[in-house]
């Protein structure tokens, strides 16, 4: 097949065997070996929407939060595994285990869960391995329990927040918009 040149679309990428891994105790080493390949959001350990009672954490204390939520069992999100390489992270987990999210939310609302992140390397993006760990994130929160999916993605132009996924993605998966977050994120849900 030809190579994409700049500007064209991105081929497709072949994601025949991707398989998706809940990140627990038990696989916690797969969580951490992803985040610490050049490249990676290790700047963050995706806790940049997650608790935490000071304004500046340093990236080691991010690492060490997270990994203390995994051993505590609290529920983090799913990475992707692609012939045998770690290959993408989706934060899904129970919208309370996150710092508020929006200034719409009710936090009486029960079994709640949030996307707010994704990590795909460079060389990955536009092939389609975000729409598939959306599509696993979706089946795993909702294989857990949640009722609702709810997400805060932006539009592809924007400038910011890039990370949290792109509005059209989740639209065309059947989530519809229920508000704003800021000037820039969407909030959209997905009810089963």
């Amino acid at each position: 097949m030809p190579s994409s040149s700049k500007g064209s679309q991105r081929e497709k990428s072949d994601l025949a065997g991707i398989r998706f891994i809940e990140v627990t105790r038990e696989t916690r080493a797969d969580f951490e070996g992803l985040f610490e390949q050049p490249g990676a959001p290790k700047y963050c350990w995706c806790m940049a929407w997650r608790h935490s009672s000071r304004e500046h954490v340093d990236n080691d204390e991010k690492k060490r939060m997270m990994l203390a939520l995994i051993d505590r069992g609290t529920p983090v999100g799913i990475v992707a595994e692609l012939a045998g390489k770690l290959v993408g992270w989706c934060s899904v987990a129970p919208r309370e285990t996150y710092r508020r999210l929006w200034k719409g939310q009710d936090d009486g609302e029960a079994d709640v869960w949030s996307i707010v992140c994704f990590y795909v390397p460079r060389a990955l993006r536009g092939g389609g391995l975000a729409a598939s760990l959306l599509d696993a994130a979706v089946e795993h929160a909702f294989a857990r329990g949640a009722r609702i999916v709810e997400a805060y993605p932006v539009d592809e132009a924007a400038p910011s927040y890039r990370f949290m996924g792109f509005r059209d993605m989740f639209i065309a998966r059947g989530f519809h918009e229920i508000g704003t977050a800021g000037t820039r994120r969407h909030v959209v849900r997905l009810d089963r």
